[in-house]
C-alpha cells in the first residue's frame, strides 16, 4: 500500500524539483519555444499571402490568356474571312475571263462561219454561172446546127436591138 499512498517529503520534493524545472523552462525553453513558433506562425502567414497573391496572379494571367486567345481568334476569323473574299474575288474573275474567252471564240467561229459561207455562196453561184453558161452553150449549138435556124436567129436578135 506504500505506492498507492504518497508520501509527504517525496510531494514536497515533487514540488520543488517541478519549479525549478519549471523556473529552468521558462528561463532558458519558454522564450526561444514561443519566439519559435510566433516566427513558425509569421511563416505560415507570410506563406498564405504569398499563395494567395500567386493565386490572383494566376487568375490575372488565366484572364490575360483568354485575352490573348481571343484576340488570337478574331485575327484567324479575319484572315479567314479575308482569304474567302479573295478567293471569291479570284473564282468571279476566272468565270468572267472564261466567259469572255467563250464569247471571244464564239464570235471567232460565227466571223468563220460567215466567212465560209460566204465562200460557199460565191462558189456556188461560180458554178451556177458556168453551168448555165455550158447548158445555154449546148441549147444554141443545138439549136444552130442548122445554117436556116442561125439566120433566122441572127435576124430576131437584131430586130430585138433595133426595137430598144
Amino acid at each position: 500500500m506504500g505506492l498507492v499512498m504518497p508520501n509527504p517529503g517525496t510531494i514536497i520534493w515533487m514540488i520543488i524539483i517541478f519549479a525549478i524545472v519549471l523556473f529552468i523552462l521558462k528561463k532558458f525553453a519558454w522564450k526561444p519555444i514561443l519566439n519559435a513558433l510566433k516566427e513558425r506562425e509569421e511563416s505560415i502567414a507570410h506563406a498564405l499571402n504569398s499563395a494567395e497573391e500567386a493565386k490572383k496572379e494566376v487568375a490575372g494571367l488565366k484572364a490575360d490568356n483568354e485575352k490573348i486567345i481571343a484576340e488570337a481568334r478574331r485575327e484567324k476569323d479575319a484572315i479567314l474571312k479575308e482569304a474567302k473574299e479573295l478567293k471569291d474575288k479570284i473564282v468571279a474573275e476566272a468565270k468572267e475571263k472564261a466567259a469572255q474567252e467563250a464569247q471571244k471564240t464564239i464570235d471567232e467561229a460565227r466571223q468563220q462561219i460567215d466567212a465560209e459561207k460566204t465562200a460557199a455562196i460565191n462558189t456556188i453561184k461560180k458554178q451556177v454561172a458556168e453551168l448555165s453558161v455550158m447548158i445555154a452553150e449546148k441549147v444554141i449549138r443545138k439549136e444552130l446546127a442548122e445554117k436556116g435556124e442561125q439566120e433566122k436567129m441572127v435576124d430576131g436578135l437584131i430586130d430585138d436591138i433595133k426595137l430598144n
